[in-house]
């Protein structure tokens, strides 16, 4: 199997007992698991953890939606009318015959895009489920992340094939119910 180059940056608007350095490395392993499953080799994915009111500000600024929610996603490759596509070519570099992907430098690596997470939300919902916090958001984790990669859940159909790959991906990492 060929190396995979999946990075994971991370950050925390508080201080969250939840976050520990093991939990963080769950993290890189649900992230290093997702992406064999899905057959993505590289890129990096930016995990934040906020409160509610960050959350709902977001929700709101770009889903007009005024209320908190537990996981946001914003892809990097998805492109809309008014945004403008990057050229991460190395200005400086010869790149006479070469393929468009041997023009990005090695030493970087394509962003996939942002995860926020509501560090409130998912203790809430564990409570509600009955599970554990570090379950909850590692569970929201690969949610945001399968949305990054084109996933989404809007038809019964897609929701099962979407769910199916979560619990398979939370399994093979240890993170049950």
């Amino acid at each position: 199997m060929a190396s995979l180059d999946l990075t994971l940056e991370w950050s925390s608007e508080q201080e969250v007992k939840e976050i520990t350095p093991a939990f963080i490395e769950k993290v890189e392993e649900l992230l290093r698991l997702a992406g064999e499953l899905e057959g993505i080799a590289a890129g990096e994915v930016a995990l934040t953890f906020v409160d509610d009111q960050a959350i709902q500000e977001l929700n709101k600024q770009y889903r007009d939606l005024d209320k908190p929610t537990d996981v946001l996603s914003f892809a990097m490759s998805e492109f809309g009318e008014d945004e403008i596509q990057i050229n991460y070519e190395d200005e400086g570099a010869d790149t006479e015959g070469l393929e468009d992907d041997e023009m990005v430098s090695e030493s970087f690596i394509e962003p996939l895009g942002d995860i926020i997470i509501s560090v409130p939300r998912a203790i809430a919902q564990a409570e509600e489920y009955g599970h554990s916090v570090e379950r909850e958001l590692g569970f929201l984790f690969v949610h945001g992340f399968l949305h990054l990669i084109g996933y989404d859940h809007q038809s019964e159909e897609e929701e099962k094939v979407m769910f199916a790959k979560q619990e398979d991906i939370l399994l093979k990492a240890g993170l049950t119910r």
